[in-house]
């Protein structure tokens, strides 16, 4: 099905300015859907013969809905859409006329004309029609929660007509939250309660306000009520902006324990102000429940921090032992050893900084290249470069892979160049420690150089480690042959990473491992690097 926006570039003129005032009514008009227990369709013309296609419908969440079927992308003219014509040449509000039927579903039609406000603040042009079509079925006469949401919602139907309707969106607000059903509060021109919805009524006793809303200044009790009296001086000053026809940004409210959210709305039909509404929501296990996720979080990060301090501990025992061991065949484990662990506290020393459990790659792979030409056992300076990025990725993946990349990088700067003097006779060749003869190698007049190359296809991460050094060995098998670094590679990528390795010689030389790794894990994918 095509966005609101498809529909009106493809099949109408709207301007860009036009679309995205529609687009502003479709996001907020759920509340007035609601208030009016009515379906809303939204009808833009398609030509001047008095074709309308509908772009954007929603359903009341108070009443059964009047279609059964979706209306989106329906184009219809004629005697059936008379009503939105009226409101669109006319430019008023129409509700003339008796009930039509669908099907077995009788409904009463009314047509709000939709204007955009112009850059001095004048009513502009009508550019659309709000249908506001109501299920009969189940008529009946309405309470007094009902009487109060269908004047209010005559009154917003008013604004759009005026324009002025629905408010600004302030930057990082949604608009899920308050609805209708959460609380309603309504007041006059004064400031003072005329009505309050059981739910808003229940809200504000959680507060502490036992006795009954109407007849209160609600800025006034917000400033009471408030265990912070800043807070609820922001909260007070967002019910007088609205009741001055401005649209404040929603405050919270907490007190007694409790939290309410709340969102101020003026209520200006024909640009006169004659009060405003307030939603409120009860959102006090809400932020419960964000108390404890934040601390789950700091948990989480003190305990790869106190991981990472744990392995740097361990790496610096093993360094000790490595000093005092005789051996050279044990000293060489032992700082292999001290090495991968190290890179494994790399990941968590940027896990214990982050806010998630995702990895920026692109930082602790710059640190380990760095590191394996300061380690590497070779008389031959190599230089490292990275080409691409890894991105963000999720800490399952980041870990396995940072020892892949950390064997693959050491191994390349000690076995792809070995001294001069040794020429063919030294041992290791590209990324392995076994080649004791080269099919080939690169430029001889090269800078000896290892490349890191990254880049992501199709939810897979694609990395290439190059060297321009000796070649792979004649007869070198991937599968059996290789040291315990190459073995540890292997058992990583395809058990850890679920992926694929390749070793090869380069094209212009030395030799390539080609990683494929899938991003997509239980559910969490990769991120690219913003």
């Amino acid at each position: 099905m095509s966005t609101l926006r498809d529909l009106a570039e493809e099949h109408t003129q709207l301007r860009p300015a036009d679309i995205d005032h529609l687009h502003r009514i479709a996001g907020d008009w759920q509340l007035l859907s609601d208030m009016s227990f009515a379906d809303l369709l939204l009808w833009a013309p398609v030509d001047t013969d008095g074709t309308f296609l509908c772009v954007a419908q929603v359903r009341p969440t108070t009443a059964p809905t009047a279609y059964q079927d979706d209306q989106v992308g329906r184009i219809v003219g004629g005697p059936e859409v008379a009503h939105l014509e009226v409101a669109y040449r006319q430019g008023r509000i129409w509700r003339e006329g008796d009930p039509v039927w669908y099907g077995d579903v009788p409904a009463r039609h009314e047509a709000i004309p939709v204007r955009l406000r112009t850059a001095d603040g004048e009513a502009g042009e009508v550019v659309a029609v709000v249908g506001r079509d109501t299920n009969l079925s189940t008529a009946r006469t309405p309470s007094q929660l009902e009487l109060n949401y269908l004047t209010t919602a005559d009154d917003l139907a008013q604004m759009i007509a005026d324009g002025t309707f629905p408010p600004p969106r302030h930057p990082g607000e949604t608009t899920s939250a308050p609805r209708v059903g959460d609380g309603l509060v309504r007041l006059d021109a004064n400031g003072k309660v005329t009505y309050a919805s059981p739910n808003a009524q229940s809200a504000y006793r959680r507060l502490g306000y036992a006795s009954h809303l109407v007849g209160e200044d609600l800025a006034a009790l917000h400033r009471r009520l408030a265990n912070d009296p800043l807070e609820g001086t922001d909260a007070a000053n967002a019910v007088l902006a609205a009741l001055r026809g401005d649209a404040p940004p929603r405050r919270e409210i907490d007190a007694r324990g409790a939290t309410v959210l709340t969102r101020a709305l003026p209520l200006m039909p024909a640009g006169v102000p004659i009060g405003a509404l307030v939603l409120v929501r009860d959102i006090t296990e809400v932020r419960r429940r964000d108390r404890a996720l934040i601390t789950k979080d700091a948990t989480i990060r003190e305990i790869h921090h106190r991981v990472k301090n744990n392995l740097q501990t361990v790496a610096a025992l093993l360094r000790l032992q490595a000093r005092r061991v005789a051996m050279p065949e044990a000293r060489v484990a032992l700082e292999d050893s001290v090495r991968r662990v190290a890179s494994i506290a790399l990941v968590h020393e940027t896990l214990s900084m982050s806010s998630d459990e995702a990895v920026e790659l692109d930082t602790i792979v710059d640190r380990v290249a760095s590191a394996a030409t300061e380690v590497a056992a070779t008389e031959v300076p190599v230089g490292m470069r990275r080409k691409g990025s890894f991105g963000v990725l999720p800490a399952e993946i980041a870990t396995s892979l940072v020892m892949v990349l950390n064997e693959l990088l050491l191994n390349a700067v000690e076995h792809g160049f070995p001294p001069a003097e040794a020429g063919d006779e030294a041992d290791g060749a590209g990324l392995t420690a076994e080649a004791s003869e080269s099919t080939g190698g690169g430029d001889p007049l090269a800078a000896p150089e290892v490349v890191v190359s990254a880049h992501r296809f199709r939810k897979q991460l694609h990395i290439t480690v190059t060297d321009n050094g000796r070649g792979l060995p004649a007869g070198f098998d991937a599968d059996s042959g290789g040291n315990l670094g190459l073995q540890i590679v292997r058992a990583l990528v395809t058990g850890e990473l679920r992926g694929s390795i390749e070793l090869r010689d380069a094209a212009g030389g030395g030799t390539e491992a080609v990683l494929v790794v899938p991003l997509a894990r239980g559910g969490v994918d990769g991120r690219s690097a913003s």
